[in-house]
């Protein structure tokens, strides 16, 4: 019963994913919502408020510092947990 309960589970699952992704924007449209607010100003603008000569740095440093940050966290939280998990068996 567990297994055609798990299975049961994916395929509605699955099928929740394939019609959500229909009403996703195409990929690498650059009328996307996610490219309508920010993207201009930061192209625009960015070199000369931040003062870097990289673009991409001045974003990631400076206009996305804390969502760097976080999965900056989220990353070395996981490496954290990978070493502990490996090491369970042997005392530290």
């Amino acid at each position: 019963m567990k297994r055609w309960a798990a299975l049961l589970t994916v395929i509605v699952v699955g099928a929740l994913l394939l019609w959500a992704e229909g009403d996703m924007p195409a990929f690498g449209d650059p009328d996307a919502p996610a490219h309508a607010h920010v993207a201009p100003r930061y192209i625009e603008e960015g070199a000369e408020e931040t003062g870097a000569a990289n673009l991409v740095s001045a974003i990631l440093a400076d206009f996305r510092s804390f969502d760097t940050l976080g999965e900056i966290t989220v990353i070395f939280t996981a490496g954290v947990s990978v070493i502990l998990l490996l090491r369970r068996g042997e005392r530290l």
